[in-house]
């Protein structure tokens, strides 16, 4: 592996055989295992880089995870199955290198904001049906799950304007309407959603995804998934605010930073 690029605040590491980086926020902690999440930048499938993930991904670090951000290959010139292929690409990677980053037997996560919720979701989903590796959780933050645009919220912030980056995204990102049928494309029309980690969904009451988010999240609870959904109480400006604003400079930061540690703090429930 070639040396790590230095950054305050982060390293930049290649992912062997992919040609494409992570970028690794926090470090490993003397003497104990810390969470290692995979994160996923949003940007509707068709936008977005490391820089504007960093402020979900440095949120979640000051949780108390290490976190790696993938930069990840974009539609349309990738579309639908590259993103999430790559992405599984890069958590088996991270779980061989989990003792190096983040203490030995580290837990495993994955998270993104907007798509990058989306292809969350699907890695996940991929990672139970190939039976590696076990995911200690998914974070789901204004999470874009369903293209079918026309929720409650999402017409709330689009008013008569018919189309939206969102769908412009969808179209963008599957090659057909026959990936709309696939779950891991569409992860909020998924029919099997057993056996999932631990899920936390972070909306907002101002947040256009935050009608997909709900729906998701009791899906899952249907099919006995251990589930916190949480709508923040404070004006978010989700998802656009995400791919902008330091940490620093959010109103919302402190009520998801209480959340993200929550849910690291939580007991792990066994496998069944």
């Amino acid at each position: 592996m070639a040396a790590p690029a230095s950054t305050p605040g982060f390293r930049v590491l290649p992912v062997p055989g992919l040609g494409r980086d992570v970028r690794v926020w926090g470090r490993k902690a003397r003497g104990k295992a810390m969470p290692l999440v995979l994160h996923f930048h949003g940007g509707s499938f068709t936008t977005g880089d490391l820089d504007s993930g960093a402020q979900l991904a440095t949120l979640i670090a000051g949780a108390g995870a290490v976190v790696a951000s993938f930069d990840y290959p974009l539609a349309p010139q990738h579309r639908f199955p590259e993103a999430v292929e790559a992405g599984y690409a890069v958590l088996l990677w991270l779980h061989r290198q989990r003792t190096v980053l983040a203490g030995r037997d580290a837990p495993l996560h994955v998270a993104g904001e907007e798509a990058g919720a989306s292809l969350a979701a699907a890695v996940a989903m991929m990672a139970r049906d190939r039976r590696q590796p076990a995911l200690a959780g998914q974070i789901l933050v204004s999470p874009m799950l369903d293209p079918c645009t026309a929720t409650p919220s999402l017409r709330d912030k689009l008013g008569e304007q018919v189309e939206c980056r969102w769908a412009e995204g969808w179209q963008n990102y599957l090659r057909g309407p026959m990936d709309a049928e696939h779950p891991y494309a569409v992860p909020g029309r998924a029919r099997r959603l057993v056996d999932l980690p631990r899920t936390l969904v972070l909306t907002g009451s101002d947040d256009p995804m935050r009608d997909e988010a709900a729906a998701y999240a009791q899906r899952l609870r249907g099919a006995g998934v251990s589930v916190t959904c949480a709508m923040l109480e404070v004006p978010t400006g989700w998802p656009e605010s995400l791919e902008h604003a330091l940490p620093q400079d959010c109103p919302c930061a402190g009520q998801a930073s209480c959340r993200l540690a929550d849910f690291f703090q939580a007991p792990i429930p066994p496998p069944s």
